[in-house]
């Protein structure tokens, strides 16, 4: 949105909404011919405290339809009707800006599919975990920016419910990236601070943190003569050295395929073969002559560094934020998640490792899995000791409303279900803390506010280490999420058979947990049964990953196939603070 294409137009309202400057549409239609003549496609209306009272920028929005007819138009009234003008600026401006490609993207995959025979609904994976009918996922395309590993947080949930585990940390490890993401009673972690590059991001997106740590990332020496491994990337093209498509950077993929963790005749189920000569190679030279280490004890300090990155990383979702890791399982998926998790569970102290069947496909999973959701906020300035109860059910029935319109013409729902919570803040602070309003009825009562200020203390003490009853708190902002219950995929549950894995070993091999090899053995993914026991170390090869089995560690086949891992942890680790 360059400077020449930003435009004012004469109009004000003040902090009630009350108009001290009618809006001037000689000028507004000015403007509208000038990004006209410019080619605009795609425009973004705000004006202060329009979130109060939106009759300016839905009058520009009849502007827009008689001076660019077929312009996309966002209006931060209806994309973020929030306090905060930059955050509110920002966020509408990158609806503006992504709308036109995911609209025409949508449009054109809808009508091919129609056109080859579908008759279903296409739905559209959402930031928030929900997702949401094309027409809705196209106007409001900013939802959509961090949908991608948003379903991979979705199915971490599903799968840890019929798991037994409703407290997971879920990491995702593909080619550049690992995300991680908190659930908590089977309730993922939701942030509206997000960032895009430079750009503020305040809807509610589940609060998932990434770092550039992956297969494809590249180890190298900095000019102090340490090893660092990423946050460069290989990627896929060239990629890692050992893909033999003109990559010469060693990556963590070489090192994991030179340990003998992977199997150069088996990556992606046998698809492409990986060449071990070109690893050993690249990490001799990159790595192991710099700093004068063998190609093995390179590869195993490469492993070690984007290891650590990656405990760095599950720390700042947990214990940064007032979670013990040691309170919850660690669900790996991803192409390399299930082949480090061992690792990294040790050095947190976490007891289970679970590595969904689905674990290469995660993310797709979470889609079939995810309820159609909308995401609905009000800012609702006032201390809550002086609270309009009246107006405040009166705010919230009409964005319930405005909801169910948005949800009402999808067949795929069954039910609705809705969540109200409030943003809360101790007067004088500048952050807010999202509370639940915990009512059984439709109408908030002064005991459900009792409650929810209860709730938030205990919040606030638990993220900040700080809580102060007598202090008076203030309302900032009201939300609502509608959620549209559809028909989710159906596990299958088998019994457990033997224990003894035996029909499922493929062989052995040397594999590096140390300097020193050890020969492990390798099973078939594909045949291991419910029920089947493995004492580590061992490796389990499947499409798309392998699962790494470290020494101490038991690995049990559950009954929806997945692998849940027992882990050993040190007593440093596991010890908990008298």
């Amino acid at each position: 949105m360059p400077r020449r294409l930003r435009l004012g137009v004469p109009e004000r309202l003040d902090f009630r909404g009350t108009v001290l400057t009618p809006l001037d549409e000689a000028a507004c239609r000015a403007a509208l011919r000038r990004l006209g003549e410019a080619g605009v496609e795609s425009v973004a209306v705000c004006f202060l405290f329009s979130f109060v009272n939106p009759v300016h920028e839905r009058r520009v929005a009849e502007l827009i339809a008689e001076e660019m007819p077929g312009v996309l138009v966002s209006l931060s009234c209806e994309v973020l009707p929030e306090i905060r003008e930059f955050e509110r600026v920002s966020t509408t401006v990158v609806n503006a800006y992504v709308g036109p490609r995911i609209k025409t993207y949508l449009e054109h995959l809808e009508a091919r599919l129609r056109a080859s025979g579908f008759l279903g609904e296409l739905f559209v994976m959402q930031s928030n975990g929900g997702v949401q009918s094309v027409a809705e996922a196209a106007r409001f395309a900013v939802n959509a920016l961090l949908s991608g590993p948003a379903g991979g947080v979705t199915a971490g949930a599903f799968v840890g419910e019929r798991a037994g585990h409703p407290n997971v940390i879920t990491v995702d490890m593909g080619g550049t990236s690992y995300d991680v993401a908190v659930i908590e009673n089977l309730q993922p972690g939701v942030t509206t601070e997000s960032w895009i590059g430079r750009y503020r991001i305040a809807l509610p997106m589940l609060d998932i943190h990434t770092i550039g740590a992956g297969g494809g990332s590249i180890a190298w020496i900095d000019e102090g003569g340490a090893l660092q491994v990423g946050p460069t990337s290989a990627g896929s093209t060239p990629g890692p050295a050992c893909y033999d498509r003109g990559g010469t950077r060693p990556t963590v993929t070489d090192a994991d395929l030179l340990l003998g963790y992977l199997n150069p005749d088996y990556f992606l189920g046998g698809e492409m073969r990986l060449d071990p000569g070109l690893a050993e190679a690249a990490i001799r030279r990159e790595v192991g002559e710099p700093l004068g280490l063998s190609a093995i004890e390179a590869a195993l300090a490469m492993t070690d560094i984007v290891n650590n990155n990656m405990s760095n990383a599950m720390h700042f979702v947990t214990t940064k934020r007032g979670y013990d890791p040691r309170d919850f399982a660690l669900m790996a998926v991803g192409g390399a998640g299930p082949v480090h998790a061992g690792r990294q569970a040790e050095d947190l102290g976490i007891a289970t490792v679970i590595v969904p069947a689905l674990s290469p496909v995660f993310c797709a999973l979470g889609d079939t899995a995810a309820h159609l959701k909308v995401s609905e906020a009000r800012t609702f300035f006032a201390r809550v000791d002086q609270l309009d109860l009246e107006g405040l059910n009166a705010i919230v029935q009409e964005m319930e409303a405005r909801a169910r319109r948005r949800l009402s013409q999808q067949r795929a729902t069954q039910s609705f279900e809705t969540r109200r919570s409030v943003d809360l803040r101790y007067v004088g602070e500048v952050h807010e803390v999202t509370v639940a309003l915990r009512s059984r009825t439709r109408r908030i009562t002064a005991l459900n506010i009792e409650a929810t200020l209860a709730d938030f203390h205990a919040r606030h003490e638990h993220l900040f280490a700080h809580r102060d009853p007598t202090q008076p708190v203030e309302i900032l902002t009201l939300r609502l999420e509608l959620i549209g219950v559809r028909e989710r995929p159906r596990l299958v549950e088998e019994p457990f058979e033997a224990e003894n894995p035996g029909a499922a070993q493929v062989g052995e091999r040397a594999v590096h947990f140390t300097a020193a090899p050890l020969h492990v053995p390798i099973y078939d993914g594909r045949k291991l049964r419910p029920g089947n026991f493995i004492t580590g170390p061992a490796i389990i090869e499947q499409w798309g990953t392998a699962i790494v089995v470290y020494p101490g560690h038991e690995a049990l086949i559950d009954a929806y196939r997945n692998c849940v891992i027992e882990v050993r942890r040190a007593e440093s680790a596991g010890a908990r603070d008298p």
